[in-house]
C-alpha cells in the first residue's frame, strides 16, 4: 500500500523538482535591465525651463531613460498629483457614464452623437494632460512636444463641450439669436485659436514668463469658454430650475470652471508658502481637481438634457446637421494637431540653434 502511494507521488515529486529549477522572474528580467527613477532634486539642479515659481524641490532629473519617467508614476515628485488627478478622473468619468446609461438610457443613433463626442473629447484632454505632466521632464524637446499636445487636448475638449451644449442644452430663443446662428463655426474657430495661442505663447516666451504669456493663453481660451457656455448661461437665466434637473449640475460646472481658472492663472497658495507646496497643495494641482469636477458635472448635466430631449433632437436640428457637426470634431483635431506639429518644428530648430551656440 505504501509502495503504491510512493509510486503515485513520484511524478508529483518529479514535477516539483522541475518547478524548482524553472527560471525565476528576476532571472528573466534582471533588476539591472529595469531602470529606476532617480531621486528627486532641488530646483537649482534642473534647467530653468522645468522650474515652477515657488516650487523649490521634488523635480525629476532630466535625460533619464524614458521608462524612468513612466515608472515615476509611482514615485513621489512635484508632478505626481498633477498626473493622478487626471489619470483617476478618466475611469471615474467612464463609471458615471455607465451609471447614467443604466439610469437614464442611451441609444447609439444620430441623437446621441454629440454626447459621445463629448465623452471622447473629455478622455482626450485628460490623457493628453497625464502624458504631458508625466513625460515633460525628459528633455526640453519632450517638454515642448507633450505640452503642445496637451493644448490640442484642451481645444478638442472645448469643442466637445460646445456640441453638447448646443444640441442638448440650448433654448430656441438663444438659437435664433446672432450668437446661436454663428455658434458652431465660432466654437470651432475659437477652439483652434486657443490651441494656437497656447502653442505660440509656449514657443515665444521663456522663463521667468512675462505677463504677455498668460495673456496669449487666457484671451483665446476665455473667448472660447464665453461662447461655449453661452447656451448654458441663457438657460440658467430663463428657465425655472425646478423644471429642469440638469440646471443645478450646469451651475456647478460653471462654478468649478471659474475656480479652476483662478488657480490656473495665479500661483496660489504656493506664492504665500514657498517650498511648502512642493508635493501637495500647488495651485496647478487644485486647478486639475476643479477642472475634473467641472467635467463630471458637465457629464451629469448633459446626460439629463439628453434624456429629456433625445426624442426631439433629430426633429429640431435634422440628422444631417448632427452628423456634420460631429464630423467637424476630427477635422478640428487635425487642424490643432497640424498647428502643434508646425510649432514644434519651429521649436526644434530653435533648440538645435541654441545647442550649436552653446557648443
Amino acid at each position: 500500500m505504501s509502495g503504491d502511494i510512493l509510486q503515485r507521488l513520484s511524478p508529483f515529486n518529479l514535477s516539483i523538482k522541475h518547478l524548482v529549477h524553472l527560471p525565476r522572474l528576476t532571472d528573466l528580467f534582471p533588476s539591472s535591465s529595469i531602470p529606476s527613477p532617480s531621486p528627486t532634486v532641488a530646483a537649482s539642479q534642473v534647467p530653468s525651463l522645468f522650474r515652477e515659481p515657488y516650487i523649490l524641490s521634488g523635480y525629476r532629473p532630466v535625460q533619464q531613460d524614458w521608462r524612468c519617467y513612466l515608472l515615476s508614476l509611482f514615485q513621489r515628485h512635484n508632478e505626481s498629483l498633477n498626473v493622478w488627478t487626471h489619470l483617476l478622473a478618466g475611469p471615474v468619468l467612464l463609471l458615471r457614464w455607465w451609471a447614467n446609461v443604466d439610469a437614464l438610457g442611451y441609444t447609439w443613433d444620430a441623437a446621441s452623437l454629440p454626447l459621445t463626442v463629448f465623452l471622447v473629447s473629455a478622455l482626450t484632454y485628460l490623457h493628453f494632460s497625464v502624458a504631458a505632466h508625466l513625460l515633460q521632464s525628459r528633455s526640453e524637446h519632450a517638454h515642448y512636444s507633450v505640452f503642445f499636445m496637451d493644448y490640442v487636448g484642451v481645444a478638442v475638449y472645448q469643442y466637445g463641450c460646445s456640441l453638447g451644449h448646443f444640441f442638448y442644452t440650448s433654448e430656441p430663443a438663444w438659437r435664433d439669436s446672432c450668437i446661436g446662428q454663428m455658434f458652431l463655426p465660432g466654437a470651432a474657430f475659437f477652439g483652434w485659436l486657443s490651441c494656437a495661442g497656447c502653442c505660440f505663447a509656449k514657443f515665444r516666451y521663456r522663463r521667468p514668463y512675462p505677463l504677455q504669456r498668460k495673456i496669449c493663453q487666457l484671451i483665446p481660451t476665455t473667448l472660447a469658454y464665453v461662447l461655449d457656455i453661452s447656451p448654458v448661461a441663457h438657460r440658467l437665466l430663463t428657465v425655472p430650475w425646478t423644471q429642469e434637473p440638469s440646471l443645478p449640475f450646469h451651475a456647478l460646472q460653471i462654478v468649478s470652471f471659474l475656480l479652476s481658472a483662478l488657480f490656473f492663472s495665479c500661483p496660489i497658495p504656493e506664492r504665500f508658502f514657498p517650498g511648502r507646496c512642493d508635493f501637495v497643495g500647488q495651485g496647478h494641482q487644485i486647478f486639475h481637481v476643479f477642472l475634473s469636477l467641472c467635467t463630471m458635472f458637465q457629464l451629469e448635466a448633459l446626460f439629463r438634457d439628453y434624456a429629456g430631449r433625445r426624442d426631439t433632437v433629430v426633429e429640431v436640428f435634422g440628422e444631417r446637421q448632427l452628423w456634420w457637426a460631429c464630423v467637424s470634431f476630427p477635422v478640428l483635431f487635425l487642424c490643432c494637431l497640424l498647428t502643434a506639429i508646425f510649432t514644434m518644428t519651429r521649436m526644434k530648430k530653435f533648440l538645435q540653434d541654441k545647442d550649436e551656440r552653446e557648443e
